[in-house]
């Protein structure tokens, strides 16, 4: 650092400026490295920031330059700002050039720089002043004891500049401690420098002050950088360890290993650390109740461990320490504190049941149950109400017939005996129980036994406790069918007491078909009536019949006799199916299935046959064969047609029972048998007509007779006055006729007509006529005019033909040869003819009639 020259001297004025050109013209050292500096972002102008080393760089530099004005380095290395600045997180440098005596200018300026010297020593050689004297403005170490005594003010140091020597200097500090709280706690002598401390200071508050110091002259110029200063309080031994709680409690198990880690204790201390005032040591002062040492504190960790492994939690539960802490290593001038630790003992469980006594008595009356009939105590030192003394019973030997069970009260621990299954007293008087007892948690001496037992003997009491159903179901058996006041052997109890059946009354509960009566004396049963096995009160082939037995002290029981009815064969096999769909357009035959209720000794095979074989209709129309055991097939005959039948079939068994079963086999259009069920209305049903069912009727055959009457009058007046017929439907020869194949004479149905049929053909009414004949199931209907028939084709098989012609011959039909028909005919299918006439013929059937118009 340069020295300041006082106002308007030349010599000064012109050492100033090689100095300022000294620091222009600086060159880089290469011995110097890159230094790092960690600085908060706010700084404040003249704020010392940090210190370098740059011994190596003074070795071969004579000028010091920073690249960044913000900072100053002065040749001790220490670094301060220029100004008040404010620095972003990006990091910020500058670099510290330093110049040496390498090049030619350099020489050049250092022997410029040792003329303007000589000059300066000649004028300053009465003041025996050097150029490079040692320094008075640097910072001095600094420090204050804390709680000093005085006397007050305290002086601590001069702080003073050399251009004191060419000026007037005034000091002056700022900073905490000064114009910063804590106020006034320094000062300075303005005109010595003199640096003084006002009273006493807390360490612990205040642990150092960073101060500044200014040198200025009487115009206010400063000759010097600001100089920092950091006055130390040295700590004094003036605060107590403390206990961070002033009670501890642990907790340890019994019977614990030596060595046991029992906790920790821990103090603080707000005096410097790292220091003697702070070096604390742990002890245990005193243990209650005051035995041999079982605890161990280690002096630096004030860790607590077992010394010892024989812990009883039955004998003590509970030590408490009195421990000490003391700093300055434990040094019997040290300060000390005590705080209070207290350790409770765990359980475990080390300590078995017993019984507290080895054998019991007690008696329970036989036939009783969920009764208690005794309680038995055990001892145990563990802690109450944990696992490690909650007690578990067992019965070892005794119980084979599980008439016992034995449960823990848990208030009392206690041991309750039940009988939970009723003693009888005929088998046995006495009952000799073993019974063990253990804890609910594992014992910790598993070398030692770890069960206690004792013995309790149970007295049967004898009870008058009545007849005995035993057993409950008793069977007999009796065949079927078989005749009233058949005697059987029937249910008997006894009385457990003499093991005998005398003195019993029997009396019926139950009998569903009212079959028996029972005998009050003995319960033998007499039949009233024919069993039936087939009886839907019989399960399995067996009957049952409950009775109720009684002795002379009114006590009852209950028992079960099953008679098992043994099968006859009297019953034939019928078939359960009573209905028959035949869908005659997608099958021709269905098949049936008989059963028989009796045993299957009594049963299939079975023999299907038609009843009334020498019926030549049914065995003409129907065929049954055989398809195994138990089901036949049914097939129909001669392309019967659609409608209702009734076809008798006899099924008899492996033994010849047989029964008749009168099935009503339905012949039906359809594809399925439900669609047959749909279109039901194919299917002739017996009606049972109402009132206004009957008027329409009456109605329609009136209505009827009115149509043949106009028929009639109108046939008759054509006959009188012969002309061309006209081309209607009413002009037109109808003529109905249907003839069975050969066979004898019959009437059926068709479509609602019945028709009889005598002989081959049907006569007519009028001259004219048209016969109808059926030939191998065929039916014709021909319309016939002037003479000329339309013939029918001649195919085989049930069909309706339905014929209708004009004019004397000339035009005439063949639906067989498929030939052309003239615009002018009229052909009616018989569908046609059928809507026509059936509302007005409603239901009646007519008898053979020839509807002809002449």
């Amino acid at each position: 650092m340069a020295v300041a020259r006082p106002t308007g001297s030349a010599s000064g004025a012109l050492c100033w400026q090689l100095l300022l050109t000294l620091a222009i013209l600086t060159f880089a050292c290469d011995a110097c490295k890159t230094v790092t500096l960690h600085v908060p972002s706010k700084l404040d102008a003249v704020k010392y920031i940090g210190r370098v080393n740059l011994k190596e760089c003074f070795k071969s530099a004579n000028l010091i330059h920073s690249s960044d004005p913000d900072f100053q380095i002065l040749e001790d290395g220490s670094v301060y700002t220029t100004n008040a600045i404010l620095l972003s997180s990006a990091k910020r440098s500058f670099t510290v050039l330093l110049s040496n005596t390498d090049t030619q200018e350099e020489k050049k300026i250092l022997v410029l720089l040792e003329q303007q010297t000589k000059v300066l020593r000649k004028r300053r050689s009465q003041e025996k002043v050097l150029i490079r004297a040692k320094r008075r403005w640097a910072p001095i170490p600094c420090s204050v004891s804390e709680n000093s005594l005085g006397p007050f003010p305290l002086f601590l140091q001069q702080i003073q500049s050399d251009t004191a020597q060419n000026y007037t200097i005034y000091y002056s500090i700022s900073g905490p401690g000064v114009d910063k709280e804590p106020l006034n706690l320094f000062y300075v002598e303005r005109d010595t420098g003199n640096l003084f401390c006002t009273r006493p200071v807390d360490r612990e508050k205040y642990p150092s002050f960073e101060l500044v110091a200014f040198a200025t002259t009487k115009d206010g110029y400063t000759p010097e950088f600001p100089l920092p200063l950091l006055i130390r309080i040295e700590d004094e031994n003036d605060n107590f360890p403390i206990f961070t709680e002033t009670t501890y409690i642990f907790n340890v198990s019994e019977n614990c290993r030596v060595g046991t880690t029992v906790g920790q204790v821990c103090a603080t201390d707000k005096d410097e650390p790292d220091t003697l005032h702070t070096r604390l040591m742990y002890s245990i002062i005193e243990q209650l109740p005051a035995s041999r040492t079982l605890f161990f504190m280690q002096p630096a960790t004030g860790v607590i461990t077992t010394t010892s492994s024989q812990l009883d939690r039955e004998v003590t539960d509970k030590y408490q320490l009195k421990i000490k802490v003391q700093d300055m290593d434990g040094q019997y001038f040290g300060l000390q504190t005590t705080a209070t630790c207290i350790i409770n003992i765990g359980d475990v469980n080390d300590n078995l049941p017993t019984f507290n006594r080895l054998s019991y008595e007690t008696s329970v009356e036989e036939n009783i149950i969920d009764v208690e009939i005794l309680r038995v105590a055990v001892t145990d030192k563990d802690l109450i109400n944990t696992a490690n003394w909650r007690a578990n019973y067992t019965i070892l030997k005794g119980n084979e017939n599980g008439n016992f069970k034995i449960v823990t009260d848990p208030k009392t621990n206690e041991g309750v005996l039940y009988v939970v299954k009723p003693l009888n007293y005929e088998e046995k008087q006495e009952m000799t129980l073993q019974i063990s007892v253990v804890n609910e948690a594992p014992n910790f001496a598993s070398s030692r036994s770890t069960m206690s037992m004792a013995t309790v003997t149970v007295n049967v009491q004898n009870q008058d406790e009545g007849p005995e159903c035993r057993p409950a179901v008793q069977i007999v058996r009796i065949k079927e069918n078989a005749p009233g006041s058949t005697k059987g052997i029937g249910y008997k109890a006894h009385d457990p007491e003499t093991n005998s059946s005398s003195g019993i009354r029997y009396k019926k509960l139950s009998d569903p078909e009212g079959w028996v009566s029972v005998d009050e004396n003995s319960g033998s049963i007499t039949i009233l009536r024919s069993l039936d096995r087939e009886a839907r009160t019989i399960r399995n082939g067996i009957y049952n019949i409950t009775i109720l037995a009684s002795d002379k002290g009114k006590r009852t029981c209950t028992g079960t006799l099953g008679i098992i009815l043994e099968d006859v064969n009297d019953n034939g096999p019928f078939i359960p199916q009573k209905t028959v769909i035949i869908c005659k357009t997608v099958m021709s035959s269905a098949e049936i299935v008989a059963v028989d209720p009796d045993e299957p000794i009594h049963g299939p095979p079975f023999d299907f046959s038609l009843e009334g074989v020498s019926d030549s209709e049914v065995l003409r129309m129907w065929r049954l064969t055989k398809i195994n055991d138990t089901a036949a097939r049914l097939s129909y005959l001669n392309d019967l047609q659609f409608g209702e039948y009734t076809v008798p079939v006899r099924v008899a068994d492996r033994l010849g029972q047989s029964l008749v079963t009168q099935l009503k086999v339905i012949l039906c259009d359809c594809v399925t048998q439900s669609d047959c069920d749909i279109r039901s209305s194919v299917i002739p049903r017996r009606l049972i007509l109402g009132k206004w069912a009957i008027l329409a009727i009456v109605l329609g055959i009136a209505l009827l007779f009115c149509v043949l009457f106009t028929l009639v009058c109108g046939a008759t007046g054509a006959a009188k006055k012969p002309k061309v017929f006209p081309d209607d439907l009413a002009q037109q020869n109808l003529i109905v006729s249907n003839t069975e194949a050969p066979g004898d004479d019959k009437v059926y149905s068709t479509n609602g007509f019945t028709t009889y049929t005598m002989g081959g053909s049907t006569q007519g009414i009028c001259s004219t006529l048209g016969s109808g004949v059926k030939n191998g199931g065929q039916e014709t209907i021909e319309m016939v005019k002037g003479g000329q028939t339309v013939e029918p084709c001649q195919e085989a098989g049930h069909h309706h033909t339905l014929g209708l012609c004009k004019g004397g011959g000339q035009h005439t039909l063949d639906s067989c040869r498929g030939g052309q028909v003239e615009a002018d005919n009229c052909r009616y299918a018989y569908s046609d003819w059928y809507t026509y006439t059936q509302p007005r013929l409603g239901e009646e059937s007519i008898r053979g009639h020839t509807l002809i118009k002449n």
